[in-house]
């Protein structure tokens, strides 16, 4: 049987060239794929306190490397940006009898279906409702835009009335609707 993978990606799965560690290192990580083989351990060293920085140093330069490093640099700025500030995106409510409201911390949407719709709060993630707003909130970028997302897609806003569960400040596309053709003068 032939095996998925050629023997040179086989050979540096088992012995991978990058590999090395940081000495005095704060943090410890693992970054990647690990189905696919991409996987690269990050080693994190903090400044001093005065300087108030985090560095984030390869053991070795490559492509990939390079392209870790970038991601994980993105990463721990959102962390530490969630932590000191927090995250939240904010999603109007547009229809007639539309309406959403908290039962204890769960979000019920009541958005045109014969039965209302609620969602359970995840853990690390707070809702608020003021008047056809919800707030969404949290220190984990990637799960508020996440809940967010689902949220919308429950009924997303449609082109022809504008009803639905959109971003604010989203512009929605509007369409023309059939036309009427009137009879009148017609023989």
């Amino acid at each position: 049987m032939r095996p998925y993978y050629s023997k040179k990606v086989i050979q540096h799965f088992l012995n991978p060239k990058h590999f090395g560690k940081m000495k005095n290192a704060d943090g410890v990580g693992k970054v990647g794929n690990p189905r696919c083989g991409d996987e690269m351990w990050l080693y994190i060293k903090v400044g001093r306190k005065k300087d108030r920085e985090i560095i984030i140093e390869p053991k070795k330069e490559t492509k990939r490397t390079a392209a870790f490093w970038g991601l994980t640099r993105t990463l721990v700025f959102n962390m530490v940006k969630g932590v000191t500030d927090g995250y939240e995106k904010k999603l109007q409510i547009e229809g007639l009898g539309y309406k959403a409201n908290l039962e204890s911390e769960d979000l019920v949407l009541q958005v045109g279906y014969s039965h209302p719709i609620k969602l359970k709060k995840p853990e690390g993630i707070n809702f608020s409702v003021e008047k056809n707003i919800i707030t969404i909130s949290g220190n984990d970028k990637e799960l508020v835009g996440q809940v967010t997302a689902k949220i919308r897609k429950i009924r997303p806003p449609e082109p022809y009335k504008g009803k639905g569960i959109r971003y604010v400040g989203e512009e929605v596309r509007r369409k023309v609707g059939k036309k009427v053709v009137s009879t009148e003068g017609k023989t």
